[in-house]
């Protein structure tokens, strides 16, 4: 079998991590192979960038390091990875399920362009991360659709009110808004499954969004 990627997005705060690993289990139940991951790695020496950037390290605001810059320090991280962790993997027909990929830096990243600029810009991101790093396509990217406004009251709870502990981008409504902007564009630009969280100014329950995602997959496993 093929190997597949299949990469869930969202926002900060949109249950990423929560909806990954229940796909994980769900598709391994069904007799697939599956092999998670996560970027950026913060467990890996690869890493080291991200964490500077989204520690103020180079700037306070995400927009002091321009979107080219940034989205390197990211693409580097995954190209890491993919050479010394999981190509083995992806050569071998596993599924590889993925919490952000090179796709983030669409969502992230495009924020900080001009609207005359996204089209450019997604066409860079591509051919610098699957072109030129040399890094697999995905087969599906399915973007869980969450109000800045929903996110920010989950992360609060996540931090237990300590926005300390926030970094660079979770702590600026302001640019996750735009960001949010960049990804609806994108998932309409480049195919994306959108599957829209919030119902009524709150998130919907943990199940639900599952079985969206479930519906979506076996579609496109098919």
């Amino acid at each position: 079998m093929k190997s597949k990627i299949i990469v869930i997005e969202g926002l900060d705060g949109s249950g990423k991590a929560t909806q990954t690993a229940l796909l994980a289990e769900k598709l391994k139940a069904g007799g697939k192979t599956v092999r998670r991951l996560e970027f950026p790695d913060y467990g890996s020496p690869s890493s080291a960038l991200v964490k500077m950037y989204l520690g103020g390290e180079f700037g306070s605001k995400p927009e002091d390091v321009n979107a080219y810059a940034a989205s390197a320090f990211y693409a580097v991280d995954r190209a890491a990875g993919f050479l010394k962790d999981w190509k083995r993997d992806y050569e071998s027909g596993c599924i590889l399920l993925s919490d952000r990929y090179a796709t983030s830096n669409i969502i992230y990243q495009m924020a900080k362009v001009g609207d005359d600029e996204r089209d450019s810009f997604i066409r860079w991101q591509a051919d610098f991360e699957y072109g030129k790093l040399g890094i697999p396509e995905p087969d599906l990217v399915i973007y869980l659709d969450v109000e800045p406004e929903v996110s920010q009251k989950l992360m609060e709870k996540r931090y237990g009110g300590d926005n300390s502990k926030k970094d660079l981008h979770e702590s600026n409504l302001g640019f996750l808004l735009t960001c949010r902007g960049s990804a609806l564009y994108a998932a309409e630009k480049c195919g994306w499954q959108v599957i829209n969280c919030c119902s009524g100014g709150e998130i919907r329950t943990i199940g639900e969004i599952a079985g969206d995602i479930e519906r979506v997959v076996n579609a496109a496993l098919c």
